[in-house]
C-alpha cells in the first residue's frame, strides 16, 4: 500500500490503509487542530526528523483499568507513599526528561525540540497532561500524554529512580479508573505488559475512541 504524503489540507487517510508495521502518512504539521484530530482518528506521530510520520499500528496496546496489574513489591511502594504523586505540576519539566531517556536500539529521540512545543501547547490549552514522581522535592519520575474525553493517549515516561515511573503510572490509572475508558500505549513494551496492557484489534480502537 502506498504511504499517504500530507498536505496544508487537515485531515487523514482512513487507518485501514495503513503499512502493516502501522505506518500511515508522512509530512503535514505539529499544529494543535491536526495533532487532535489525528489522537481522535487513532493516529500518533512518531519521528526522529522531518518528515513527521503518522501511525496507526493494527493490533492497538492498550491497558484497560479494570486490568491494572500491581505487584506486591509496587503495592509495598505505594503503602509506603514512598514518592510524592502530583498531577501537571511541571508539564515541561517531565516531558524534557523524557526525551532525554537513553532507549534500546535508538540512537536520537523522537520527542524533538518541535515535539515538545507542541505538547506544551496542547498542555496549556488543557488537553496533555503530566504525571510526576517526586522524592525529597525532586523530579524523579513521571509521564504525559494526552486526555481526550474517556481516554488517555499515552506518550512517553521516564524513570531517574528505581519505580517511580511506575509508581506515577500505577497512582494515576487508580485515581482515574472511573473516569477512563482505556489507555492508549500504543506499541508494546515489557514495561506496560507487566502491567496489564495487552492488545485490541485496531477497529476495537477506533470504536472505544470514539468521542460523542
Amino acid at each position: 500500500m502506498p504511504v499517504f504524503r500530507l498536505n496544508k489540507q487537515l485531515l487523514f487517510p482512513p487507518v485501514h490503509l495503513a503499512e502493516p508495521d502501522g505506518l500511515l502518512a508522512v509530512g503535514g504539521d505539529l499544529s494543535m487542530e491536526r495533532l487532535l484530530l489525528a489522537y481522535r482518528s487513532g493516529i500518533f506521530p512518531w519521528f526522529d526528523e522531518r518528515p513527521i510520520l503518522w501511525w496507526s499500528p493494527d493490533p492497538r496496546f492498550v491497558l484497560f483499568p479494570a486490568d491494572l496489574k500491581v505487584s506486591s513489591s509496587m503495592k509495598q511502594v505505594l503503602r509506603r507513599q514512598q514518592f510524592r504523586i502530583t498531577y501537571n505540576a511541571d508539564f515541561p519539566a517531565v516531558i524534557a526528561r523524557c526525551s532525554r531517556i537513553p532507549r534500546r536500539g535508538q540512537d536520537s529521540t523522537w520527542i524533538t525540540d518541535e515535539m515538545q512545543q507542541a505538547y506544551i501547547r496542547l498542555h496549556q490549552a488543557g488537553y496533555a497532561m503530566s504525571v510526576e514522581s517526586w522524592l525529597d522535592d525532586q523530579l524523579v519520575g513521571g509521564l504525559y500524554g494526552v486526555k481526550i474525553g474517556p481516554c488517555f493517549f499515552g506518550e512517553s515516561m521516564f524513570s531517574d529512580v528505581s519505580n517511580a515511573s511506575k509508581a506515577a503510572f500505577i497512582t494515576f490509572v487508580q485515581a482515574y479508573a472511573k473516569e477512563l475508558k482505556l489507555i492508549d500505549c500504543q506499541v508494546e513494551t515489557e514495561h506496560l505488559a507487566s502491567l496489564g496492557a495487552g492488545f485490541i484489534p485496531r477497529e476495537t480502537f477506533l470504536e472505544l475512541i470514539e468521542v460523542p
